[in-house]
């Protein structure tokens, strides 16, 4: 599956999708798609939670990547025929690329300061959407971004979708390293990273927003379905937010 985003929803009546299949000896996949797309995404968020709700006995673990869901169950206490009858009997009961997304979501205002030497590929990635800076720093800011899955590193967000001017490519050659908190583009989606890493995604932005508390109840903040805001702020208050903890100054709030 590429991961390269798309507005384009799964047409009405594709009966190829969703797509059920066993992944190892205990696993149940459903694909939604074979590219991202919001109403996709959507799809995948809504099943987890429906199954989740439904409470199925067996189920040990759920989770989504950008397109699925991911279910995880006791094949002693359901033998796998039963299983994937449950799922095909859900999957029936509703349009899920249209369904209401999860409860209890979250929207996050994250205060960033773009470009200067903490975020220095700013100017190039807005280049390359056709933008200025100042423009670029304006669309981001107004787009509110979804969580639509967290992947790569521990409790690191893939957040999309932005306006098409972003669909930017990624670089040929990666940055050896970023630091936590930075803000990185490519391909119309905004990753937030976790740790420090390198990457082949231009930084463009830095928080203070630790993403992965190991020691705390709940490590990931961020789940998907979340939202994001990217707030800007100047260098100075930046600097100011050292003292903030590891919210870095990051407020949040339950999404009707």
């Amino acid at each position: 599956m590429t991961n390269s985003p798309s507005s384009a929803p799964v047409p009405a009546g594709d009966k190829q999708w969703p797509k059920v299949a066993t992944a190892g000896f205990d696993g149940v996949v459903v694909r939604f798609a074979d590219s991202l797309s919001e109403p996709a995404n959507r799809a995948a968020l809504a099943f987890r939670a429906a199954v989740e709700a439904a409470g199925w006995a067996a189920i040990e673990e759920t989770s989504t990547s950008l397109v699925s869901t991911y279910l995880r169950f006791d094949p002693l206490g359901c033998a796998h025929d039963a299983m994937m009858a449950q799922v095909q009997a859900l999957l029936k009961t509703r349009d899920w690329y249209d369904a209401a997304l999860p409860q209890g979501r979250r929207l996050w205002r994250v205060p960033t300061v773009f470009g200067t030497d903490l975020a220095p590929q700013l100017e190039e990635a807005a280049a390359r959407a056709g933008l200025t800076p100042d423009e670029a720093i304006q669309q981001i800011a107004q787009t509110q971004l979804r969580v639509q899955t967290i992947g790569f590193a521990p409790g690191q967000p893939y957040l999309g979708e932005l306006p098409p001017a972003f669909d930017i490519p990624r670089q040929t050659e990666l940055t050896p390293q970023v630091p936590e908190g930075a803000v990185v583009v490519a391909i119309r989606q905004i990753v937030l990273f976790s740790v420090t890493t390198p990457t082949g995604w231009r930084h463009i932005g830095q928080t203070r927003f630790r993403l992965f508390r190991p020691d705390a109840p709940e490590p990931f903040v961020l789940r998907p379905g979340d939202e994001v805001l990217f707030e800007p702020i100047s260098p100075e208050r930046y600097a100011a937010l050292e003292e903030a903890g590891a919210d870095g100054g990051a407020t949040s709030e339950v999404l009707a």
